[in-house]
């Protein structure tokens, strides 16, 4: 089903939706333009809505029979969600993730694609256009970013890991709490921007870990596959792989190599 060919046009879709319909509305967006969804801090954009929309249309143009589960459409029609669950070919999308990074005018956001079946993610494209940065992951063919191989690698031994964390407004109680085994000594927790440019920054090296306490697969599909074919891992609470259709034990996390993943799960366990 994914060759390159297909890799290839995705990637140009994601390129042409964003030059047509974020780009242009970057640092111009309208006080009309921005709306709140769930709260103060669920921010979308008209960018967000028209971009979800024609990327949706050239990615099942590409694959006659697939559907779409993106955030927009979900936040319209919560049912859409259960595509994941399915027997069709699902491409989940994120348009615009870092909305309030992409409406303070700032660089840090990113669109992002995944094509999963049977729950399984099987390819992945990552695109910042601020920084015209396009990451692909293909499963089992590796990760690459603006066509160089991606490794993730180890932390230094000894090193203090560096890890974003689900932002305060998005998390409860006892996830709060779970999060709070982190801010212990060797470790390093910030609040997380655009989890796909996290992602994108495991998949590089250049950040360890992150745990999020939220479980949406278009924040997430794109990203963990980047991760696991630049040599990363990633398991939630229950030390189990993530599932895209939710359910997960939360929080979970990510990180650059298998030790530091079991490291991860341990100190959020120890608060939970």
């Amino acid at each position: 089903m994914i060759d390159d060919e297909l890799m290839t046009d995705v990637e140009h879709a994601l390129r042409e939706t964003a030059a047509a319909e974020i780009t242009p509305r970057w640092r111009r967006l309208a006080e009309d333009e921005v709306l709140t969804k769930s709260g103060p801090h669920d921010l979308v954009t008209v960018a967000d809505q028209r971009a979800e929309a024609r990327l949706g249309r050239a990615l099942t143009a590409l694959l006659p029979g697939s559907v779409v589960v993106g955030e927009e459409g979900v936040h319209a029609r919560p049912a859409a969600y259960e595509a994941l669950r399915g027997e069709d070919p699902v491409w989940i999308i994120d348009p615009i993730d870092g909305t309030r990074q992409f409406v303070r005018g700032e660089e840090g956001f990113c669109t992002m694609a995944a094509l999963a079946r049977h729950g399984e993610t099987l390819a992945s494209w990552t695109y910042a256009p601020a920084l015209d940065r396009m990451a692909v992951a293909r499963r089992g063919g590796g990760a690459l970013l603006d066509g160089e191989a991606l490794t993730a690698g180890s932390p230094a031994p000894g090193a203090v890991l560096e890890v974003a964390v689900s932002h305060p407004d998005y998390t409860d109680d006892a996830q709060e709490a779970a999060l709070s085994g982190l801010r212990t000594d060797g470790v390093r927790p910030r609040p997380t921007g655009s989890a796909g440019l996290e992602y994108l920054a495991i998949a590089s090296g250049t950040l360890d870990a992150v745990a999020y306490t939220w479980e949406a697969a278009w924040d997430h599909a794109a990203g963990l596959l980047l991760v696991a074919e630049a040599g990363g891992a990633s398991a939630t609470l229950a030390g189990e792989p993530f599932r895209l259709a939710g359910g997960n034990a939360l929080p979970f996390t990510a990180a650059r190599d298998a030790d530091t993943v079991r490291r991860m799960v341990g100190l959020l366990r120890d608060r939970s």
